[in-house]
């Protein structure tokens, strides 16, 4: 699928937005609308390593992410798999730049799927693009609501996590 972006001004400081960007329990706060059954993969749920696997409303197929490369406060890049079987590769962009005041930043996501199979290339083409790229702008305006309102009160931890040491 060729990549899809969605881009909104959000009036926090860019370091805010980055943490919450960079924190996956946050994720459900923005994205529940087309993303559900978000679970993570270990207890430390930012930075490099941190991994979610979640399931799109639309089509009830899983998809995973994993943080692979971070560069606060700038770009957080993703990456994972998901469709049928797993095996299609999925990109995750996040690029922050300073607004034009001091306390805004500009929020670009870019999401794209590199299908392996002639299969899964033609369930692309009859509309996932169109669809991704509604959801996240979407996800985006949500952002700027939790952003701006101070970051989500609840979220998305690993079942019996308060009982390590």
């Amino acid at each position: 699928m060729r990549p899809v972006s969605a881009t909104t001004s959000i009036d926090v400081p860019r370091e805010r937005v980055f943490e919450l960007l960079g924190d996956l329990s946050a994720r459900p706060a923005f994205t529940d609308h087309f993303l559900s059954g978000f679970r993570l993969s270990r207890v430390d749920p930012s930075g490099v390593g941190a991994g979610a696997r979640f399931q799109l409303h639309e089509s009830g197929e899983w998809m995973d992410t994993v943080i692979e490369e971070v560069d606060p406060p700038h770009l957080l890049r993703e990456r994972g798999h998901g469709g049928r079987l797993n095996r299609v590769p999925v990109l995750t962009v996040w690029e922050l730049a300073e607004g034009p005041g001091a306390e805004t930043c500009e929020v670009t996501v870019t999401f794209w799927t590199e299908p392996t199979t002639p299969v899964d290339r033609i369930r692309e083409l009859i509309g996932a693009s169109g669809w991704f790229e509604r959801n996240w702008r979407r996800a985006l305006a949500r952002l700027k609501l939790v952003a701006e309102a101070g970051g989500p009160s609840e979220r998305v931890v690993v079942a019996g996590a308060d009982r390590l040491p």
